[in-house]
């Protein structure tokens, strides 16, 4: 199913008020009636080779409320027969215009990033949780990098060195690795002993 073109002239529906998004390159624009119905995330795989990022933010909408305002003749169409959905893309551009599942034919799903205007709906749904990659951003503290003015990045997390290698230190044996593993480090626990001739007073603490 398609989504119907807007005739030019042809008085709104129900709210006077609609809000419209468009395509990178402009050639697409379409249309909703304010308020949308539901917004959510979609973290399936289908939709994040779609738009080639970590999830998808869809804002959905009754069908009969969305319209192709302008360059319904630059969609380009791919149908999904895995998943019985079809996906719509701008010809031009590539950017991503609609989400259409054969479950749901009365309803249309829309990329939320191409309205730069409110659309009445918040994103507050996930889809398809159990699928988010662990590289996706998910809200851990950032801080600026130094030197790069407008980047910010996530500090690794600080690896604490095991207590009880730590603890192991022998009279008179040279000072251990500091940052070597703990192979490394027990292997020179048994070196720092062997040169001192005696391990009596060796011991783990």
């Amino acid at each position: 199913m398609r989504l119907e073109r807007r005739k030019e002239g042809a008085a709104p529906k129900l709210s006077s008020r609609r809000v419209s998004g468009s395509c990178l390159c402009g050639a697409v624009e379409l249309e909703i009636d304010f308020p949308a119905f539901w917004a959510w995330h979609d973290h399936s795989a289908a939709s994040r080779h779609a738009h080639g990022a970590a999830y998808a933010t869809y804002i959905g909408c009754w069908r009969k409320h969305a319209r192709v305002a302008k360059g319904q003749r630059s969609i380009a169409r791919f149908e999904d027969a895995k998943t019985e959905s079809t996906r719509s893309f701008c010809s031009r551009c590539g950017t991503p215009l609609l989400y259409e599942r054969k479950r749901s034919l009365h309803m249309v799903n829309i990329p939320r990033a191409l309205f730069t205007s409110r659309t009445g709906r918040e994103p507050r749904y996930h889809v398809a949780i159990e699928e988010l990659q662990d590289w996706a951003y998910t809200g851990r503290p950032l801080v600026p990098l130094k030197g790069y003015p407008g980047i910010v990045w996530e500090r690794p997390k600080s690896r604490k060195r095991p207590r009880d290698v730590d603890k192991l230190y022998c009279r008179g044996a040279t000072p251990m690795r500091t940052g070597a593993t703990p192979a490394a480090r027990y292997s020179d626990y048994g070196k720092s002993a062997s040169s001192t001739g005696s391990t009596s007073n060796c011991s783990p603490s």
